[in-house]
């Protein structure tokens, strides 16, 4: 496994999924993982999030946010309650995570920064409106960070995950439709969590010493098509 022992990682969305990968893949790896619920930090009320910064007493030193919604709207159904409630779990709170802990990264002049986004920010489908403008936006942030933070020894960068296998996958897309999918998919089969997580866990460590400001799409090809 590579090494992130002794470093403090923050990861959101780490109750199941992508994030519940991640969290096993740290801490095998010798990270301790701060891992908030949305009791402790719900990421939809600015007030939670502020909170729980606010009582954050350890550095850290990676954080990593993986927690989204993806509420599927089309254009008329997008209302600006659904719009402003997917921008703030996707992409204001990550903003503001980042905010809070990148000076402590500039001052011990060593950090990660790792934004889960979608390969949904660069292709598109009926109902994926909001989400897809959102984790576009997410992109964004991830490449004005790197410029910002590079210089301070922070890198910062972007996974674009494909289709994984995973509950809200399924939750999504009914079987028949999931057949056509994996059909669709180069490698022939939908990604694991842990796969994802392996590259995450590249992306935070200290092997990583010069990559910043990518996304990474880890999708068996899909978007080679």
């Amino acid at each position: 496994m590579i090494g992130l022992a002794g470093r403090t990682a923050l990861v959101t969305g780490a109750s199941r999924g992508i994030g519940a990968a991640i969290r096993r893949c740290f801490e095998a790896s010798g990270a301790e993982v701060l891992a908030p619920g949305r009791t402790d930090c719900d990421l939809a009320f600015p007030a939670s999030l502020e909170a729980y910064l606010t009582g954050l007493r350890r550095p850290v030193e990676i954080l990593v946010n993986c927690a989204g919604i993806n509420p599927l709207a089309a254009l008329e159904e997008a209302d600006p309650e659904v719009f402003a409630q997917v921008l703030q779990v996707n992409l204001q709170a990550p903003l503001a995570l980042a905010r809070a802990v990148a000076p402590g990264m500039k001052a011990r002049g060593w950090g990660r920064i790792l934004n889960v986004s979608s390969i949904w920010a660069r292709i598109s489908k009926p109902r994926r409106l909001v989400y897809s403008a959102a984790k576009a936006g997410l992109e964004g942030l991830t490449r004005s960070l790197a410029l910002e933070l590079a210089p301070h020894g922070v890198l910062v960068n972007a996974l674009a995950p494909g289709f994984v296998d995973t509950e809200l996958t399924r939750r999504n897309n009914p079987p028949q439709v999931l057949a056509q999918i994996t059909a669709a998919i180069p490698v022939g089969r939908l990604a694991r969590p842990e796969e994802i997580a392996l590259c995450a866990a590249f992306l935070c460590s200290e092997a990583n010493s010069y990559l910043t400001g990518q996304t990474i799409a880890v999708d068996g090809g899909y978007l080679c098509r």
